[in-house]
């Protein structure tokens, strides 16, 4: 069964990125400490992470995310989604405008321009298109931004809410909670690094 996991990472003050985002500077001032946890080391983080990249059939994100992950100082082979593990699926971008070009032509780009809904919806036949190549489940992962994540969640998009909290209080940024519908939440996993608690709720 293919899943639509909300997969992020948040301050303790609830912020996924540090004042000023943007291009430049995709996770804003002290937004890098959010993501310690990814390039940790610790066991525990490394299996999280493996983990996850492994069950992700394909990807979700806006067109905020898309421009700082597709800029100058964006992913290239060593950084971004699943280039330390076991690949990369297909990326589904939410946007009013596709882009001219891409610089990462590498990844297999898909831009739906008629909402969420629709993004997750063509992330879903791709992603169960994977598992089927593949012989086992995958997810759909919404890997951001906040506003995305935010969105999808107050539209029942979401199966499951993947947190991973750091130990970090940023003071200001992009919130990830801007007091949408209330949703009921049950806890299934809570696993405790130096680095980050991971938090996984099935939503109600």
């Amino acid at each position: 069964m293919t899943r639509i996991v909300a997969d992020i990472s948040v301050s303790l003050d609830g912020f996924v990125t540090g004042p000023d985002p943007g291009p430049d500077n995709g996770l804003g001032t002290g937004g890098e400490a959010l993501h310690t946890w990814a390039f940790s080391d610790h066991p525990d983080d490394r299996r999280l992470l493996r983990e996850g990249t492994a069950r992700s059939g394909a990807v979700v994100l806006g067109r905020r995310l898309f421009d700082v992950v597709d800029g100058p100082y964006g992913w290239d082979d060593t950084t971004g989604y699943g280039a330390r593990e076991v690949g990369r699926p297909a990326f589904i971008v939410v946007t009013s405008t596709p882009p001219e070009a891409v610089r990462l032509t590498g990844l297999d780009w898909t831009f739906v321009t008629t909402g969420l809904p629709d993004a997750v919806t063509v992330a879903r036949l791709r992603a169960e298109a994977a598992s089927s190549a593949a012989g086992r489940d995958l997810d759909v992962v919404l890997m951001g931004g906040g506003a995305t994540v935010g969105t999808a969640l107050d539209a029942g998009l979401v199966d499951v809410l993947s947190l991973h909290l750091a130990p970090v209080l940023l003071g200001h940024g992009t919130p990830l909670f801007t007091g949408g519908a209330p949703r009921a939440l049950v806890q299934r996993q809570v696993t405790s690094t130096p680095n980050a608690t991971h938090l996984i709720y099935d939503v109600g």
